[in-house]
């Protein structure tokens, strides 16, 4: 019986992460929501959601092969994240926009916010915290991209040749 082949996502997300923090940028994470996503539901938007995972906005970070979860604050109230690796569709610095971008499983359902109209950001606090933010312009299923230089403080992603 022959063992089922770890996907290399988990640990190209750690790699983009550490190079992130190695170079003073803040890495966010594009997620699409399912139900095993663990995430304050009032910061999803069209099933999708955006952290901040910078060091100084997240405590106890562990990014798993299965799951990437830590603690923090949004609008000053600790919740405890935790998200599904396969669920990850974007890593990437919030200063460039230099990341990748990764297909998801087009099988899960996203979930919605019943919170559509609010922004994404997790509002004022007193200490540091992963602020939702915009995801990409990138589908969640696109081949591995290239990101450009951002506008609008949004990444803007394009194919790799």
């Amino acid at each position: 019986m022959a063992t089922a082949e770890i996907s290399t996502k988990p640990y190209l997300l750690r790699a983009l992460y550490e190079w992130c923090v190695d170079n003073g940028y803040t890495p966010h994470l594009a997620v699409k929501v399912d139900s095993r996503s663990q995430v304050p539901s009032e910061y999803v938007r069209n099933g999708e959601i955006t952290l901040n995972v910078a060091p100084s906005a997240v405590h106890k970070l562990q990014m798993g092969n299965e799951l990437i979860e830590f603690s923090a604050r949004f609008a000053g109230v600790a919740r405890q994240i935790s998200v599904p690796v396969t669920g990850v569709y974007a890593l990437y610095a919030r200063e460039t926009g230099q990341g990748m971008t990764f297909e998801i499983d087009a099988a899960r359902p996203a979930l919605q916010s019943e919170a559509e109209k609010e922004p994404m950001n997790a509002g004022p606090s007193n200490e540091p915290g992963p602020a939702a933010l915009p995801v990409p312009t990138a589908s969640p299923t696109a081949a591995p991209t290239e990101p450009t230089r951002p506008t609008g403080g949004k990444p803007q992603l394009r194919r790799i040749k």
